[in-house]
């Protein structure tokens, strides 16, 4: 059947440009704490899902955190299920930094501009612009595909796939995989060359609040108690550490597939090996791989005290951790010795870290979506530095694949648009990826 159909019809390609530009039209900010509303871009997605025919189901913990669920059965019954889900929120846009409004969803010179166009309402319409084209053509895939589209990823996911995967498992009944952002987007390391990296690993999250105590009194007096103090010290102590080099299976994979690409002779499981020299040698490329060799804690917020010339009894701390599959008993003994005696931490968000494997049948399918519609690139593995909505989806026992298919030009900074000034992706990256998507789709 796959070979058969001739992909996606030109409707899909008109329409994900439109979803695409509408979705960043309308507001999903995350700002933390609960403060975000994804409840109209829910419905929205809720109402052309039905148009294909589909049963969406809407879900919140909380008001205006609106999830969406909708199940496509597959020809197959005896088929595991396939898990494609992408998030409705954003991260914050200071529109006077941009070159177009954040939310205007402008399309312009073929390219749509706004918060979220790669991060990841582009995904989100690839997807439903897919389905919707099936829908026209009376396709359906050969195993059942659970489509989510979830909230709350921004932040800790607990209105979102947390909340699902806790109390709505039922919903995935059957998914073994899933595939979701970060991954098979092209990265070009030299003019010669165009790599599709595919996720098939995350870090763990690990946000820590660290707490230092003393003795609160007068600015003006000699304190040896003084918890800013404490704090500041531990904090230093933070940012200063080096972490080891962990290479993990995923990123193994990535640095012999990369090495292999431009010709140089490695053996990484060598005695004595040391990364850095090959890091040298892969160049560019070697951003693909070098934040996820370590783990790594980097502090972002302090809070302490009111008044200058008081010292305050309390001084607290935050810090974005993210650890290493199998690295995780190593970063908490870290962090008790870096914080010492005089500071308390625990974790004020945790997330477990991933990966998948490589040479499994659906990283191989993955692999020839891709290269068929760019027979000249290549796709190699990856890990992410930071995490997705795959870690909650783990719980149901789902393996995990970043995987949101673009094409993109050489002198696109795709990694430097995620969570950055004037996020954008050109039109053309969205038919590409459509493609892809739909044929890996139809032949998992």
């Amino acid at each position: 059947m796959a070979e058969q159909h001739a992909g996606p019809d030109a409707t899909a390609l008109d329409e994900v440009v439109t979803f695409t530009s509408e979705l960043i039209r309308i507001d999903t900010t995350n700002r933390g704490g609960g403060d975000c509303r994804e409840r109209p871009a829910a419905e929205y997605m809720a109402e052309r899902l039905a148009d294909a025919g589909l049963t969406p189901t809407l879900l919140e913990r909380s008001p205006g955190r609106t999830n969406v669920v909708a199940r496509i059965p597959g020809t197959d019954p005896g088929a595991d299920a396939l898990l494609v889900h992408g998030h409705l929120d954003v991260v914050p846009a200071e529109a006077a930094d941009w070159t177009v409004h954040p939310f205007s969803g402008e399309v312009r010179d073929g390219v749509v501009w706004g918060r979220g166009a790669v991060d990841m309402k582009n995904m989100d319409a690839m997807m439903l612009s897919v389905v919707r084209s099936w829908a026209r053509q009376g396709l359906r895939p050969r195993r059942d595909i659970v489509i989510a589209y979830t909230a709350d990823e921004e932040a800790s996911a607990a209105d979102g796939s947390g909340f699902l995967a806790d109390r709505h498992a039922q919903l995935f009944e059957g998914c073994t995989e899933g595939i979701s952002e970060s991954g098979a987007f092209s990265f070009h390391p030299d003019p010669r060359t165009r790599l599709y990296p595919i996720a098939a690993g995350e870090r763990g999250t690990a946000w820590l609040k660290l707490t230092a105590h003393g003795r609160a009194g007068h600015g003006s007096k000699i304190n040896k108690d003084n918890a800013v103090t404490r704090l500041a010290a531990a904090v230093a102590r933070i940012g200063d550490h080096e972490w080891p080099v962990r290479i993990t299976r995923t990123v193994r994979a990535a640095l012999v597939e990369l090495a292999a690409l431009q010709g140089i002779d490695v053996d990484v499981d060598a005695p004595g090996f040391d990364v850095e020299p090959l890091l040298e040698k892969l160049g560019p490329a070697a951003a693909l791989v070098a934040p996820t060799l370590r783990n790594s804690a980097n502090p972002t917020m302090l809070d302490a005290g009111y008044k200058v010339n008081v010292i305050p009894g309390q001084a607290v701390a935050y810090v974005d951790g993210r650890m290493l599959p199998g690295g995780e008993d190593e970063f908490t003994e870290t962090m008790d010795r870096l914080t010492g005696p005089d500071v308390e931490w625990e974790f004020h968000h945790r997330e477990v870290p991933l990966e998948a494997p490589v040479d499994s049948p659906t990283f191989a399918k993955l692999r020839a979506a891709v290269e068929r519609f760019d027979p000249e690139g290549r796709t190699v593995p990856f890990s992410m530095p930071g995490g997705t909505d795959a870690k909650q989806f783990s719980r149901l026992g789902i393996t995990g694949y970043g995987f949101s298919p673009l094409k993109l030009p050489p002198d696109l900074d795709y990694a430097a648009l995620f969570h950055g000034v004037d996020e954008r992706v050109p039109v053309d990256a969205l038919h590409f990826g459509v493609h892809v998507l739909d044929h890996y789709l139809r032949s998992a």
